[in-house]
């Protein structure tokens, strides 16, 4: 019976955490594969799961465990009204407004139905066991180990091996076969359990259950006796029935932290890398292997959890500094510290979760009330958090929050009166003592910035570590000195503008004077020197003396005429667009058109010569409305941070450029990344499609040479190489490199990971 039971748990748990990367990467493209894709579709698979796990408690509450196991049989034939796994034909996301709304209900018709089926399996098999009169029936927790293995390893299958394997209609079948699986697995736990005898009362339903025998708040193990004690004992047996309120809502908190630490740091992640399952899998993959360490039976998992409370700490005051210091350069090297950081976070909050689980009669409500937990951490990452903040600063707060769960300890010194005034004196004295110290370094100048923030941190770290046994004492203090630190740092630029959309946090800055550049997330996006005689050259990676300077610069007026342009940004294209021409920008995030058209912050769309349209929504759609072969030039250059979409760069984009443009008509590819490298992905695919490819990519000394440009990579395709004269002489230029073997990218396959350039 236990092995029938861990297999189904372990395949349940599996297909439950396969199905949530697997059906964002469907969504991706749809939605500019911007990162917030999997913050919402975290949000409503939370949900999913929370009303699963109410199902699993409420059907078991008022039917008995023998009469809910014979509706979940009923049950398990609806999901195959939507199997198998995909987008329904006609599902097109707004093209204004907040698409959140849309993407939950997209989910809720696609997969919805078979993820909660999955989702309430873990609760239902635990608590029938546990009506069973077998001998691991009083404490079926041990079955959550088998649980959260078959997530991570679900987890995972998909970016190492079902992804880069199996294409996406493909996907949706394998997934569907393991759900018949599944299905057959239950039905055969069904019959185990009909079979078993029942346990004193075990097929009751909940609210006829006798008085818990376990009335104390924590069950640890009995070799611990220092936490065995009761700190609030029962008053009587009437009242240990069911946990206080109090605990319920320490359970809801303890769940919420690091499901919303989770989310911020896969947010602060792929915002700068991209938005690939992987890096949505390694955070929840960490999240999950936590519950598994926690809740492994035996003295091993309280030792972890004493090691990792004693450590918590160091890691949120290290977390919070590297935040601050906010060095783009480093993201790599920082990058393994956060998912460590979080890691610690996760196995301290589960770890108490894991210290203080009820008896097995309360199982089913323990689990609702930890789903309740992180299904609110989705919603204030997924909506309330884009709503109120302009920037990413829910991460930060939780990093806060993940401080106030330490578990508290009997101070050193006896408290008095005035400890609880201490409380929250204290923490503002720190914070004001970094915030002076960092105005006195930026007054110093440049060479006592480095010696000027170490003493700041350092004290603030050194005093905040003596407050440990106080959580609200050190939660407060870190929270002050990343305050502090954030009113008092500052730069050589002066925010102009700041503006969070579903798309990411855009910032407009102003440095020596009149030059105005937008950055998303590290990322520049464009710029503008509004100096007399300067305010329409184009910067960044457009300017003149650039690739895309040349291209255009020798590219013929009936080539020229009519333009489109595929991300708008600050619009700094536009400038080479000359009167007469017609260019058209495809823009699928409304925020970037109102930061383009703002007088006070860019003017090139105002000033640049050629008539300028802005077309709102997804670029790939909005193409495959224009007229064929309207178009001499077509340029990508459409950005999500430092990630390139994925959807304007597979075979049936392709077809869509070329079904775009004239006779002789070029295609220009903006591929600069840190992190990606493109260009073999496009020679592949220009060679697929019998197409001349010229790539060129500059070197940093490029950028120096000219105030307000950057460096940058463009790939060129046309028909044929004649259509590129100017290009085939000039030896900056080389045909593009292709990776043989590689498969093509499609709309159905990509393989990011295979692209990553890490070194």
């Amino acid at each position: 019976m236990i092995a029938l039971f861990s297999a189904t748990l372990f395949l349940s748990a599996g297909l439950m955490f396969l199905v949530q990367p697997m059906f964002a990467r469907f969504v991706l493209p749809l939605l500019g594969s911007t990162p917030a894709v999997w913050t919402a579709s975290m949000l409503f698979f939370q949900t999913a799961l929370l009303a699963g796990y109410l199902y699993a408690h409420e059907s078991t509450r008022r039917l008995g465990v023998r009469r809910q196991a014979g509706l979940h049989v009923g049950l398990l034939a609806l999901p195959l009204l939507v199997l198998p796994i995909g987008v329904p034909d006609g599902w097109i996301p707004p093209a204004e407004g907040n698409p959140v709304p849309w993407l939950l209900g997209l989910l809720a018709i696609a997969v919805g139905l078979p993820f909660f089926i999955v989702s309430s399996t873990a609760p239902l098999l635990q608590r029938w066991l546990a009506a069973t009169d077998h001998a691991a029936a009083a404490d079926p927790y041990f079955l959550y180990r088998a649980s959260n293995l078959g997530s991570v390893l679900g987890l995972l299958a998909y970016p190492l091996a079902i992804e880069p394997g199996l294409r996406l209609a493909e996907q949706g079948w394998v997934w569907s076969l393991g759900y018949g699986l599944l299905a057959a697995l239950i039905l055969a736990c069904v019959v185990a359990l009909w079979r078993s005898p029942m346990a004193p009362g075990g097929d009751a339903a909940m609210a006829s259950s006798a008085p818990a025998a376990e009335p104390g708040r924590r069950a640890v193990p009995a070799a611990d006796p220092e936490q065995a004690a009761d700190p609030e004992p029962a008053a009587d047996s009437a009242s240990a029935t069911r946990p206080s309120r109090a605990r319920r809502l320490r359970w809801i908190g303890l769940a919420f932290v690091p499901s919303s630490l989770m989310l911020g740091v896969t947010t602060f992640i792929t915002t700068d890398v991209a938005p690939i399952p992987l890096l949505w899998a390694i955070p929840l993959s960490l999240y999950l292997g936590s519950f598994i360490l926690v809740f492994a039976p035996g003295a091993r998992a309280l030792r972890l959890h004493r090691w990792m409370v004693f450590a918590l700490p160091g890691v949120v005051l290290l977390l919070s500094i590297l935040l601050l210091l906010d060095v783009p350069e480093l993201l790599l090297v920082f990058v393994p510290l956060h998912l460590g950081g979080f890691f610690v976070a996760a196995l301290v909050c589960h770890g108490e979760l894991a210290q203080d689980r009820p008896p097995a009669r309360h199982l089913t409500e323990f689990y609702l009330l930890v789903a309740v937990g992180g299904a609110l951490g989705g919603l204030f990452n997924g909506v309330v958090a884009p709503a109120v903040f302009d920037s990413l600063a829910e991460y930060p707060l939780a990093i806060v929050l993940a401080a106030l769960c330490l578990p508290r300890r009997a101070p050193r010194i006896p408290p008095g009166p005035i400890a609880r005034w201490l409380d929250f004196a204290l923490p503002l004295a720190v914070g004001g003592t970094v915030a002076l110290v960092l105005a006195l370094v930026e007054l110093a100048g440049a060479e006592a910035e480095l010696p000027g923030k170490s003493f700041a941190f350092g004290l603030a770290a050194g005093i905040g570590l003596n407050f440990v046994r106080r959580p609200l004492r050190f939660g407060l203090t870190v929270g002050a000195i990343v305050l502090g630190a954030t009113l008092a740092i500052g730069t050589d630029k002066r925010e102009l503008y700041q503006e969070r959309s579903f798309f990411g946090v855009y910032r407009v800055t102003a440095a020596d004077g009149d030059f105005h550049e937008l950055v998303h997330g590290t990322t520049t996006h464009g710029a503008q020197d509004r100096s007399p005689g300067r305010a329409r050259t184009p910067l960044t990676y457009f300017h003149p003396s650039g690739p895309v300077g040349q291209l255009l610069a020798n590219l013929p007026p009936a080539i020229t005429d009519r333009v489109a342009v595929i991300g708008l940004g600050t619009g700094s294209m536009a400038c080479h667009s000359e009167r007469g021409e017609r260019w058209t920008f495809y823009e699928v995030d409304p925020t970037v058109e109102r930061i383009a058209r703002d007088p006070g912050l860019f003017t090139y769309l105002r000033d640049c010569a050629g008539e300028l349209d802005v077309v709102l929504g997804d670029a790939r759609l909005s193409l495959s409305r224009a007229p064929r072969n309207s178009f001499g030039l077509i340029v990508a250059d459409a950005f999500s941070s430092d990630a390139i979409p994925v959807h304007l760069l597979t075979r049936e984009a392709l077809a869509l450029y070329r079904s775009r443009l004239r006779a002789h008509g070029i295609m220009a590819f903006h591929i600069t990344n840190r992190f990606l490298d493109l260009e073999p992905v496009l020679g592949n695919l220009a060679r697929d499609a019998s197409l001349a490819c010229m790539g060129r990519e500059e070197s940093r000394v490029d950028e120096r040479s000219v105030k307000g440009k950057l460096a940058s990579h463009w790939v060129v395709i046309a028909e044929r190489s004649s259509d590129l004269p100017a290009l085939e002489l000039d030896p900056r230029w080389h045909a593009c490199r292709r990776s043989p073997g590689s498969a093509l990218w499609a709309d159905d396959f990509s393989n990011l990971i295979g692209a990553l350039e890490l070194d």
